[in-house]
């Protein structure tokens, strides 16, 4: 089945790890992704925080691109890229005058038929058709993940609808208990880590963040999952120092569901570059018999 893919700026820099293993459990699930031609940045938290217009014209580009390929649906592996598309598709339908003001500009026009879909939405569709059942090499037995959304895939500028519970989404749930992981239940799941807080006002991201951790280990998680760059990049690059800073139990692992995929489907933890994670992230899975 062939999808077009959109890595967006995160997975072509700090969460290149992501791109890779995208591309390769994809390819192991039988999608051939097509990475949109010639694509753009979004604007993500940048243009939506200080140009109304950019906000929905960036990913506008993007989206006529899409659009001109004929084919059905583009995924996203994302949040924020998601958040951004799924807005600006929608402002413009709309708004025809928008939509006009900007198509003007463009040479591949946005028609609004291109479906937009997060690599969750994705993955736990798949999970839920049962494609998991026959196509696993071993599974994930004594993985207690607790499964963050983090913010930017359950709330958004302006009334969506989207096909899950904001308040308790269960997809990654699905996808993990399906892979033989046991997800804990806890309550911190769509609570924000700070996102890009952690470079400019560190002190709340942290706050934020330990809260987070706290809840998780305290339910009993023995690490994070994730399909989220930024929840992924701010809780392994600062765990350390916030387990020091309030006294907290761990570090544990973070994560990308992909990962998880990838290893129940007998994929290299190094091939899928688990070993660039700034926790220790490959002992948990070898004292657990999983590699």
């Amino acid at each position: 089945m062939e999808i077009i893919y959109y890595p967006g700026c995160t997975l072509d820099a700090s969460s290149k790890l992501y791109d890779v293993q995208t591309r390769i459990v994809m390819e192991k699930m039988g999608f051939s992704l097509r990475e949109l031609e010639d694509w753009s940045c979004c604007g993500a938290t940048s243009a939506s925080k200080t140009d109304e217009f950019l906000a929905v014209a960036l990913p506008a580009r993007n989206l006529g691109i899409a659009d001109a390929t004929g084919l059905g649906e583009i995924v996203i592996p994302c949040s924020s890229c998601y958040s951004r598309m799924l807005v600006s598709q929608k402002i413009l339908a709309k708004n025809a005058a928008l939509k006009d003001r900007i198509n003007s500009e463009l040479t591949k026009k946005v028609q609004g038929s291109i479906k937009i879909l997060n690599i969750l939405e994705l993955l736990a569709t798949k999970s839920r058709e049962g494609f998991f059942a026959e196509k696993l090499s071993k599974k994930l037995e004594g993985l207690k993940p607790a499964c963050y959304y983090g913010c930017l895939q359950t709330r958004f500028p302006i009334d969506m609808e989207v096909p899950y519970d904001v308040e308790n989404p269960q997809g990654m749930e699905d996808v993990c208990v399906a892979l033989g992981a046991a997800p804990v239940d806890w309550s911190y799941k769509t609570d924000c880590c700070g996102a890009s807080a952690s470079v400019n006002d560190s002190e709340l991201s942290f706050r934020l963040m330990s809260k987070i951790i706290q809840d998780a280990a305290a339910r009993g998680a023995n690490c994070f999952v994730t399909t989220c760059p930024m929840c992924q990049l701010n809780l392994d690059a600062y765990q350390n120092q916030i387990i020091q800073k309030y006294g907290l139990p761990g570090p544990l692992p973070v994560y990308f569901l992909t990962e998880f995929i990838g290893i129940a489907m007998g994929v290299s933890p190094y091939d899928l570059q688990i070993d660039r994670h700034f926790v220790e992230s490959i002992s948990l899975l070898k004292e657990l018999n999983l590699i």
